[in-house]
């Protein structure tokens, strides 16, 4: 099958072996639609890919055959696949907090050395780091079929599907660790698909005020038209004087980093010998944020950072929680928010190509032009 893959300094198609059953819990999945996402970007750019390695972790597609053990779907269904590969039975799972789960990496070891424990797997990462084949390719196995795969609801399209596998589950995972409850005055950095998503779980939540920071002119009326937040442009205002402003004087309850702009993609030794770098975002967040309040810091981040105002977060009683996507507790509410209209994602589908054009999406992509906020691949 064709597939898009890492060729050790640049992303073409290439052939590769079609996935096969390995357990009776796995499915095979003929892809429909594949997003790209900023993760990608920093895997692409020192994330420890090898030669070979299939990018790619958001997607939709058809079940074209399936383990004897998987239960919940037969072949001929359309799915959307969670981004992290979760067993659903480990203790974490039970809790709902998958992207934790203890037997979905395929290389625990290397999770552990990294991180002192290794999270669940995911698909478009490096083996060495618990990731499995991803979607930017024909076809897809998916472990653990039952736990990560949900079927589509008829007339929701594959455009607004696509965004439960990882982006809104993302947004959800946000608000839900954040702990932001009616009333509360909620700020996003980021205005890409999952800050946007984050907002508007926020204001489904029923927070008070959403306030969204960026700097792209489109992104941000993307977000005033789709989501009912407001915005800020931060080359345009002081950020943390116009957030006091808006929230009684006191700043926002809780703080969502969503721009991606925490450095997760070089290792220590990357680290030693460049200058380091210092998470901007995260510093205006934890400094904007009321006292007591709650900063989260969300998306794959796997590195190193500096300067980070831990004296603001002790003298000021903040709580700061990091969260991966828990896709499967979540995708079933997205799914039914979808059906009824009270979700609508396609917006964020900004650009689409087939795969063989996948090289030339990512060069848009990472460059933010004309637009761009995804890019939704379609590999037939």
């Amino acid at each position: 099958m064709r597939a898009l893959c890492w060729q050790g300094d640049r992303l073409a198609v290439a052939e590769v072996p079609d996935p096969e059953l390995r357990n009776g819990h796995d499915a095979i999945v003929r892809v429909r639609r594949s997003a790209a996402c900023g993760t990608d970007l920093h895997l692409i750019d020192g994330g420890g890919l090898a030669p070979g390695d299939v990018l790619g972790h958001e997607f939709l597609g058809e079940v074209v055959e399936v383990g004897p053990r998987v239960r919940r779907h037969r072949v001929g269904d359309r799915v959307v696949v969670a981004s992290v590969v979760a067993c659903g039975r480990c203790r974490y799972c039970r809790q709902g907090r998958h992207s934790c789960c203890d037997n979905g990496s395929v290389d625990p070891v290397a999770g552990e050395l990294a991180w002192g424990q290794a999270p669940a797997g995911c698909y478009g990462h490096p083996s060495a780091g618990g990731g499995f084949p991803g979607s930017h390719a024909e076809y897809v196995r998916v472990p653990y079929a039952d736990v990560g795969a949900f079927t589509v609801p008829d007339g929701v399209p594959d455009e607004r599907a696509v965004f439960a596998s990882d982006a809104a589950p993302a947004g959800w995972t946000g608000v839900d660790v954040g702990g932001v409850r009616p009333g509360d005055v909620v700020a996003v950095w980021g205005a890409g698909a999952v800050g946007q998503l984050v907002a508007r779980a926020a204001v489904l939540r029923g927070a008070a005020r959403v306030v969204v920071i960026d700097r792209y002119d489109e992104r941000l009326r993307m977000v005033e038209r789709h989501t009912g937040a407001e915005t800020v442009h931060y080359h345009r205002a002081d950020v943390t004087a116009e957030l006091r402003e808006r929230s009684g004087g006191r700043g926002p309850d809780v703080c969502v980093e969503a721009a991606g702009a925490v450095d997760g993609s070089r290792s220590l030794a990357e680290r030693l010998r460049r200058a380091p770098r210092t998470p901007l975002a995260l510093r205006e967040a934890v400094h904007a944020c009321r006292k007591g309040g709650t900063v989260v810091v969300l998306g794959d981040i796997t590195g190193f950072v500096d300067t980070f105002p831990v004296g603001a977060v002790v003298q000021k009683e903040l709580t700061v929680r990091g969260a991966r996507p828990h896709g499967p507790r979540h995708i079933p509410e997205l799914l039914d928010r979808m059906a009824r209209d009270e979700l609508r994602t396609e917006h964020l589908a900004t650009h689409r190509f087939p795969l063989a054009e996948g090289a030339t999406g990512y060069a848009l992509f990472r460059e933010r032009a004309d637009g761009c906020v995804r890019v939704v691949f379609t590999p037939g």
